[in-house]
């Protein structure tokens, strides 16, 4: 009985080269881990960007047709408070800026956001983190399926209609379907969001 505890108590435990392969193991293990994690958190960051972006979007629409009264600063610059009909909307301007857009009322009425700076109509200018950036800014026409590339653009909503107009300082030739902002982050992972003519916003 002696002799088999004895025994017992000798092979216990792990000599050192066990020790060292294990630990080997678990420490590829873990950097495989931490590696698929930070490409897993990358696209969760562009995929929440790309709601952020979209939500807004839908703000603009929503103080539109419900009728929002815009900041007093906003409202100064309202020509005519009894004919000015609610108008918000989104700018975005890859020349200027690609890690921000503005939230801005169109208070002179036509559509398009004219300051590179949150000055004059401009409500919010929000900034994009993480090294994340807008990387495009597409228009496609109606019965056309290739992109056409634009510097800026502008996307505004109008009481009483749900539609968007959709502007850039550029001229457009043809009739616009939708234009699309694809974003970028800094792994290389993107994520596109889809303003469309007749009001509605998809996320890709």
């Amino acid at each position: 009985m002696f002799r088999s505890l004895k025994k017992i108590k000798k092979n216990g435990g792990m000599t050192y080269v066990e020790l060292i392969v294990v630990l080997s193991i678990f420490a590829t293990m873990s950097s495989i881990v931490v590696f698929n994690y930070g490409d897993f958190q990358a696209r969760v960051d562009i995929k929440n960007l790309a709601n952020d972006i979209a939500l807004k979007v839908v703000e603009a629409q929503k103080s539109a047709v419900f009728g929002i009264i815009p900041p007093v600063a906003q409202q100064a610059l309202i020509t005519s408070v009894e004919t000015w009909k609610p108008a918000y909307g989104m700018y975005f301007n890859l020349t200027s800026d690609r890690q921000s857009f503005i939230y801005f009322t169109d208070a002179d009425s036509n559509n398009l956001y004219q300051d590179s700076n949150c000055t004059g109509e401009c409500i919010e200018k929000i900034s994009i983190n993480k090294g994340n950036s807008i990387s495009a800014l597409d228009i496609f026409y109606e019965g056309d399926t290739n992109p056409h590339s634009f510097n800026d653009i502008s996307v505004t909503f109008t009481r009483p209609n749900l539609g968007a107009e959709i502007r850039s300082t550029a001229v457009f030739s043809g009739t616009v379907s939708y234009v699309q902002a694809t974003i970028l982050s800094p792994k290389g992972n993107t994520a596109a969001v889809k303003i469309y003519a007749s009001g509605r916003v998809q996320i890709n």
